[in-house]
């Protein structure tokens, strides 16, 4: 079967039209679709080539291209060779302009105006990828907080949570048969937030984590003595480290960071920053 391509173009950085391509060929798991995200589209040329290209091989467009002139040219080029295409933005700017009391910006890139902010954020995602499940414990020192706790207690999930609040954040897995990096007794009590959670609510979380993957529900990672003893170890380590502990047994991840910015920003006060 030929491989087919989505080609997700934009003149800013391209991100809504790849997210939308690959959400759509998400729904064809039995087809090869590729995406192809081209961004900072800014000439009539580069549309002549990806045009030729989809003509070729009858693969598909998506754009959130902005500029009036370079979408009146695209959607005239699609047209003429009749290439399937899909304006994501251009229908929205018009159902919005009938209501609207003024006239849309046109501007590439509002979306991810490259600021400061944005790229704190940035680096805040790419901290936490570089570190999570404790692959990396050189990054405990420059962590604004470190993530200790079993499997399964959503570190992961929270870590990237919090840098989506450009919160740089690294977390461990704490497992009895894995010995601890020295690294993390070497950072302050106050940085490190410990999660616990009731045995029998992880018993369900793992049990199903284990069905999902096709494995048995009787495996030792389930277990409830399993699961009882892991979290006696690692309430053990915890009150070794004297750090915060949260019970995260019924919380969502949203509460659960809401606790962790406000224990972050407590600390932050202490040390004037």
């Amino acid at each position: 079967m030929a491989e087919k391509i989505i080609y997700a173009i934009s003149d800013s950085l391209g991100e809504t039209a790849e997210a939308v391509a690959r959400a759509t060929a998400s729904q064809y798991d039995k087809e090869q679709i590729e995406i192809v995200r081209i961004p900072y589209i800014d000439s009539e040329s580069q549309i002549d080539e990806i045009v030729d290209d989809a003509k070729r091989g009858h693969h598909v467009i998506c754009h959130t291209i902005v500029s009036e002139s370079l979408r009146k040219y695209l959607h005239e080029k699609v047209a003429e060779y009749k290439i399937p295409a899909v304006d994501i933005m251009g229908p929205v700017l018009d159902a919005v302009g009938t209501v609207a009391t003024t006239k849309p910006r046109m501007t590439a890139g509002m979306v991810h105006k490259l600021d400061q902010e944005y790229f704190k954020k940035v680096e805040a995602i790419e901290f936490a990828v570089k570190y999570d499940d404790g692959k990396n414990p050189s990054g405990f020192e420059k962590a604004d907080v470190v993530i200790i706790g079993v499997s399964r207690t959503s570190k992961t999930p929270l870590s990237m949570f919090l840098a989506y609040k450009k919160i740089k954040a690294a977390n461990l897995p704490l497992v009895p048969e894995v010995p601890l990096p020295e690294e993390l007794f070497k950072i302050p009590a106050k940085k490190i937030v410990g999660l616990i959670i009731d045995p029998f609510k992880l018993n369900n979380i793992r049990s199903e984590r284990l069905r999902a993957i096709g494995l048995e529900d009787e495996a030792n990672y389930a277990s409830i003595e399993r699961i009882q003893a892991e979290l006696e170890y690692a309430k053990a380590i915890m009150r070794r480290l004297h750090c915060q502990v949260l019970d995260v047994s019924n919380k969502s991840i949203e509460e659960t960071a809401s606790l962790v910015m406000q224990l972050i920003d407590k600390n932050r006060a202490s040390e004037g920053k």
